[in-house]
């Protein structure tokens, strides 16, 4: 993979922890970018929903790409019980307000938080896969996945709850060897614009 001038893109992928506090703001910006959609409804301004949200990120999850030392793309990993996300409801209620961060946290809870049905030894959870909109296409998240496939004690990947219109993610992770194994309809597609979630699987060796 190259840049513009046909120079290789050099990606270095690191842990969020390993990086330090000192990108975490860095580190939602990202988080923000890919699922700023989704977060819409609790703030349009992707300045404020960073600030409402940067706290809640563990970092330790997280596993970043880095070009020219730039946060470009993230994705988390977890395992058994372990959680990617851990807000604090008055926080999302000071950057939110009460009745949106309110709801922010209720929802919060139910959807981004609590282990995978598919958890047990050897199996793993990647999720909040996302990318920064200026380094799209250079190859970031799927160094990101490529970096997690690679990561010793572990022989089974899930990715939990896709929407069926994100076309460009589900064939990245087709593309590294994901596969369909679940697809849950949803009541809602008239408004919310998709009709199901897609869960894959990976199973090495």
């Amino acid at each position: 993979m190259g840049d513009e001038s046909g120079e290789p893109v050099v990606i270095e992928v690191r842990r969020g922890d390993v990086l330090g506090e000192g990108y975490r703001r860095a580190i939602a910006e990202v988080f923000v970018e890919g699922f700023g959609e989704d977060l819409a409804w609790f703030a349009k301004d992707p300045a404020l929903l960073t600030e409402a949200v940067e706290h809640m990120l563990v970092l330790e999850r997280f596993h970043v790409a880095l070009i020219d030392g730039r946060p470009a793309a993230l994705a988390s990993l977890t395992e058994g019980g372990q959680e990617a996300i851990d807000h604090d409801a008055r926080t999302l209620r000071q950057h939110l307000g009460l009745f949106r961060g309110t709801v922010a946290d209720r929802v919060f809870r139910s959807h981004f938080q609590g282990g995978s049905a598919e958890s047990g030894p050897g199996r793993a959870e990647i999720g909040f896969v996302a990318s920064a909109r200026r380094f799209r296409g250079r190859g970031a998240a799927k160094a990101v996945l490529h970096h997690l496939l690679s990561l010793p004690g572990y022989d089974e990947y899930t990715l939990e709850d896709i929407k069926d219109t994100n076309a460009p993610a589900l064939g990245l992770y087709e593309r590294v060897g994901f596969r369909e194994y679940r697809r849950r309809e949803v009541g809602h597609s008239r408004w919310s614009g998709f009709h199901a979630y897609v869960s894959m699987k990976l199973t090495q060796g």
